[in-house]
């Protein structure tokens, strides 16, 4: 029973250490953003503000910040949401139906995981000239989408492969189609994989800066990650503002995690035991 607790206290120190490291970078993004520039320079950076203050939100909320948020939501919102419709289609294709190029057109899929995507811009940008869409926020739609395909519908045909087959085939016998049998049964019971790949994707594309700077270029087009650029100068920036900027663009993604802790976690954890 005592080394049950002794096992029980060392578990919880280390967390909370663990925690602690965790949440320094955190701490001292707060902690910059509520300092002044000067107070920064002349200070410890690691010194608590002695004098917090709140001008560097005010300057950030003030500036362009909530169109480069709208940006971001509505280029995310649809990227994630096409992601999940076509890569779930696809995987219940993978993981259910038999035919003579299953294998060959999967793994060519799979394959894309392994293509930098760096190699795709000059490409890219070329069509995305050519269909007329360069600089808005829809161009950065189709290479969000089709870059991340490849690691969703490897994620998703191996969660539905898992899944028994005897389901589907009591359906059948009840005259179920083959839309229904992806829309009622395998949509339902792929949920944890959906919401995984759902987060994956999610917070990728809400940090994405390459395609975001080479498919746009007026401000009002920017997304979050590009924002930062209106606090720097040609010989120094603002840290402080930068700082607060960060502390702005993670709220939302802070705030649904919040919300969606529980879905999150049994999404991260769904395979883990088969029953």
């Amino acid at each position: 029973m005592g080394s049950a607790k002794e096992t029980k206290k060392w578990y919880f120190i280390f967390l909370a250490i663990w925690t602690l490291i965790a949440d320094v970078p955190f701490l001292f993004m707060f902690f910059t953003s509520i300092k002044t520039q000067s107070e920064l320079l002349e200070g410890n950076t690691w010194q608590i503000p002695k004098q917090p203050t709140v001008g560097n939100y005010s300057t950030v909320i003030h500036g362009s910040f909530f169109n480069y948020l709208k940006n971001s939501i509505i280029a995310v919102s649809i990227s994630v949401v096409l992601i999940l419709i076509i890569s779930s289609m696809a995987a219940y294709v993978f993981a259910r139906m038999k035919f003579s190029l299953n294998n060959i057109l999967y793994s060519l899929i799979i394959a894309g995981m392994a293509i930098p995507i760096h190699v795709t811009l000059i490409p890219i940008y070329v069509l995305t000239n050519k269909i007329k869409l360069y600089d808005t926020i829809f161009a950065l739609i189709g290479p969000y989408v089709a870059l991340s395909l490849p690691m969703s519908i490897f994620i998703l045909t191996e969660f539905m492969r898992e899944i028994p087959v005897e389901l589907e085939e009591a359906a059948k016998i009840d005259g179920c189609s083959m839309f229904r049998l992806y829309s009622d049964i395998l949509l339902p019971l792929s949920r944890p994989a959906l919401i995984t790949v759902g987060i994956y994707n999610g917070t990728y594309l809400w940090n994405e800066f390459v395609f975001a700077l080479v498919l746009t270029s007026s401000p009002d087009k920017r997304t979050l990650p590009l924002g930062i650029w209106d606090f720097q100068a040609r010989y120094g920036s603002d840290i402080p503002a930068i700082m607060a900027f960060l502390t702005l663009s993670l709220l939302p993604m802070l705030i649904a995690y919040i919300l969606g802790q529980d879905k999150i976690i049994k999404g991260m954890m769904a395979g883990a035991v088969k029953g």
